[in-house]
């Protein structure tokens, strides 16, 4: 089989990367060619995504490859999920695109429940309830007079609108979509009815296409400025999080997924949506996959907690690294009892380690002593809490859950990794760390021919990269 270059942007909420990627018959191999910050801008008090600076970035990264000697097949864009860019009736973007961590839906989703009762609202799209939805964006920029929005005429989200700045071309791609509780999970479409309650035009939204689709190739501009020249844009899974999951290495389909970085996402893979007294009541949430499939999952707070501390600690001139955190966690005592990681107290503190400590005392737990301890309390809590969805996801499951696979950032976490295995008695499978990146590559390669089938892809995933296992531990 011939080899193969491909470009992947993975898009993350604090940072970015242009990927060259290099796929043979038996190899897959991942190079950064560009590395970038993505700063929210806060203007007149709004949280806004600078998408022209990140479209700048991308092709600067293009730019990079535009100069390697390799012919380039496709690229490929994936990135967080829920939030989205206005269009104006010249084809311009009107405005910035406001950010999930603005909070103007505060409130809303409420009172959007007076127009829709909250169990309807979960009944016709499956997803779990966050206030930063994009059903609810669209609820708070309608009620702030968002002139944007008034003047729209189309609505893209994130990756769609920065293929769309490459291509020309507007898109409304599956997965991302899925995100955004008014997408109805059978259909695979926007909810017309649900949207009109929100006084939205579901006709706002463009065509929906799959992941492995193409959106369209390189506008004579960025052809040009790139040395490109007309390249073809693939749609991935857009949502960083399918992505991902599609990377997972799995040899059978009974396994459930641990999607761990600064927040967690755990769940299983599934053939249609699973929308039931059980789910809604544990607030389980139904997102989009490759190839249609389903993403059922529960997110859960993750490193989260250790990064706001070891933030604090570096303010008290206390400078932990990550082997160092490893080491002093491991020598603490067992903490006994666990804090819940997804308390509302640890949300956005402005000291973490303090509001751990208060957390303790209005519960009754004993507070750590010292740093060591603080650390083997977020470890020990992390572990249960993963324990305690995957419990959840196994009465859910239309299979036995035979292993539980760790993939992103987390997977580098030994000491997480066997604590977590242990905790939840099923053996975890560790990797890849770069995930969002190779999920977003195999959909690309298989789109020029390079594979076949969803588990062909997991299968060159697997002969290619190293993963570890840990195996549960007698307590």
């Amino acid at each position: 089989m011939e080899t193969k270059h491909f470009i992947a942007v993975d898009l993350g909420a604090t940072s970015g990367r242009v990927i060259l990627a290099t796929v043979g018959a038996e190899s897959l191999e991942t190079e950064t060619l560009h590395r970038f910050p993505n700063r929210l801008l806060c203007l007149d008090g709004k949280y806004c995504w600078n998408i022209y600076g990140l479209y700048e970035e991308i092709v600067e990264g293009l730019r990079l490859a535009g100069r390697r000697s390799v012919r380039i097949e496709s690229i490929g864009i994936d990135t967080w999920g829920v939030d989205m860019a206005f269009v104006a009736e010249d084809g311009t973007l009107a405005g910035l695109p406001r950010s999930y961590r603005d909070p103007y839906t505060d409130g809303i989703p409420e009172a959007f429940f007076g127009k829709m009762p909250r169990r309807e609202v979960y009944d016709r799209t499956g997803i779990q309830f966050m206030n930063f939805n994009s059903l609810y964006q669209l609820c708070a920029a309608r009620k702030e007079g968002c002139a944007a929005l008034k003047h729209a005429s189309k609505i893209l989200f994130m990756p769609d609108a920065l293929s769309y700045l490459l291509t020309g071309e507007a898109v409304c791609e599956y997965t991302v979509l899925s995100t955004s509780q008014f997408m109805n999970p059978h259909t695979k479409r926007p909810d017309a009815e649900l949207l009109a309650a929100a006084g939205i035009d579901a006709s706002l939204f463009p065509r929906v296409v799959m992941p492995g689709e193409r959106i369209g190739v390189l506008t004579d501009a960025a052809a040009r400025d790139t040395g490109l020249g007309k390249l073809p844009v693939i749609a991935v899974a857009g949502h960083d999080t399918g992505s991902a999951v599609a990377a997972v290495p799995a040899e059978n389909e009974r396994f459930a997924y641990l999607s761990s970085g600064t927040w967690s996402l755990m769940g299983i893979e599934a053939a249609e949506p699973v929308i039931d007294d059980r789910t809604y009541t544990l607030n389980f949430t139904n997102e989009g996959g490759v190839d249609g499939t389903v993403r059922l999952l529960k997110n859960i707070t993750g490193m989260w907690l250790l990064e706001q501390c070891r933030a604090a600690w570096t303010k008290e001139g206390k400078e932990y690294s990550y082997p160092e955190i490893m080491r002093m966690t491991e020598a603490a005592a067992p903490s006994g009892a666990t804090i819940d990681p997804d308390a509302a107290e640890f949300a956005a503190p402005t000291d973490m380690p303090a509001a751990i400590r208060a957390y303790c005392r209005e519960h009754g737990l004993n507070e750590p002593a010292d740093d060591g301890a603080m650390m083997r309390l977020i470890f020990d809590s992390l572990a249960a809490k993963y324990a305690e969805v995957l419990r959840k996801l196994q009465g859910l499951a239309p299979f036995e859950i035979e292993c539980l696979h760790v993939i992103g950032g987390g997977a580098q976490n030994d000491l997480l990794n066997r604590m977590t295995a242990t905790a939840c008695g099923i053996p975890v499978v560790a990797g890849p760390s770069e995930a969002t990146a190779l999920g977003n590559v195999m959909v690309q390669a298989r789109t020029a021919g390079m594979a076949g089938s969803l588990a062909e892809m997991r299968q060159r995933i697997r002969r290619s990269i190293a993963t570890k296992r840990y195996n549960p531990e007698k307590q």
